[in-house]
């Protein structure tokens, strides 16, 4: 193989391995998503903020000590991880308290406040987070071991998928379980899960908590792959991303919601590149304007093509119509 071809191969891979990583996190957060809206119906418009909490927490408590900053504790990045998945369900926890026995619009209004909160709080408490100039030096998990370059990122992407099949596996075996039912039954209607002795808002709070959870994970695994996060990375247009993805993968099914984010990340880093191609340099601030609006383009066309998504929920048909019904 000569020099330039495994040059060329080399840079695919490289840049493969950085592309999947995004969507293997963003992946993570649309399977937080859906367990919230696909299977109890919980109107989350603030997912921005609970990535940015996973994040910050992750990051603040596994940066090593700087004069500068008030946190930086220097813990393991797996203890990070699992502080993130932690405050990101606290907070899920306090929101849910609050807001789940009320109409589901004080839902979404509420998320969108506290993701809204949240990117000021972190754009202005400069001794903690660093304001505008953000967190920086967060530590790559097994680069003492691979280096820096293709092998780490083939290496963190093997780790970003392993926690993304663990996520997958474990919301599997709860959406078979009576659980997982008693969620669909809430969301189809709340007024005869609870006639049946069912606690409809334990099982919405456990829902919104276990999704926020996962919401605050794919933020760590995000931080800890880029090494550097500021409060630009968690503006709204981090939210609209992931609602996209778990409309066009179908929500009401994991796999569909991995798949999503998957076919989504792609189709936003296809657009960004064909843009910046084809734009003049002095219009590229527009152009960028531009894949939010092709977006939207594929959600529309989507929702007339296949309501359901690529893979959306499957709908047991009733028994008169079954085969031997």
């Amino acid at each position: 193989m000569s020099a330039d071809l495994a040059g060329t191969l080399g840079g695919w891979l490289s840049y493969g391995s950085f592309f999947l990583v995004f969507a293997t996190a963003f992946a993570i957060v649309t399977l937080g998503l859906n367990l919230q809206w696909g299977y109890t119906g919980l109107f989350n418009v603030g997912v921005a903020g609970f990535m940015a909490m996973g994040a910050y927490t992750s990051a603040l408590l596994t940066t090593p000590a700087a004069p500068d900053r008030l946190a930086g504790l220097g813990w393991p990045v797996a203890v990070g991880m699992l502080a993130a998945m932690a405050t990101t369900g606290l907070l899920g926890l306090l929101v849910g308290v609050l807001t789940l026995r009320m109409r589901d619009d004080y839902l979404a209004i509420t998320t969108f406040g506290i993701a809204v909160v949240l990117q000021l709080v972190a754009n202005n408490a400069t001794p903690l987070t660093g304001g505008p100039f953000g967190v920086q030096f967060i530590p790559k998990p097994l680069q003492g071991w691979l280096g820096t370059g293709l092998a780490w990122n083939l290496g963190y992407l093997a780790l970003a998928v392993a926690l993304l099949v663990l996520a997958y596996a474990g919301l599997q075996r709860l959406a078979a379980s009576p659980w997982g039912r008693v969620l669909r039954a809430v969301r189809e209607d709340e007024g005869a899960a609870t006639s049946l002795g069912k606690r409809a808002h334990v099982f919405r709070l456990q829902s919104f908590v276990l999704g926020s959870m996962l919401m605050g994970l794919g933020g760590a695994v995000y931080a800890h792959f880029v090494g550097y996060i500021a409060p630009e990375d968690f503006l709204p247009i981090l939210t609209f991303q992931i609602w996209a993805m778990l409309i066009v993968g179908g929500s009401g099914n994991h796999r569909g919601a991995i798949l999503g984010a998957y076919v989504v990340w792609c189709f936003w880093a296809l657009a960004g590149g064909l843009l910046r191609g084809w734009v003049p340099q002095a219009e590229q601030a527009r152009a960028a304007a531009l894949q939010v609006v092709l977006i939207g383009v594929l959600i529309a066309l989507m929702l007339v093509l296949r309501p359901r998504g690529l893979i959306g929920e499957r709908i047991a048909a009733p028994a008169s119509r079954r085969p031997g019904g």
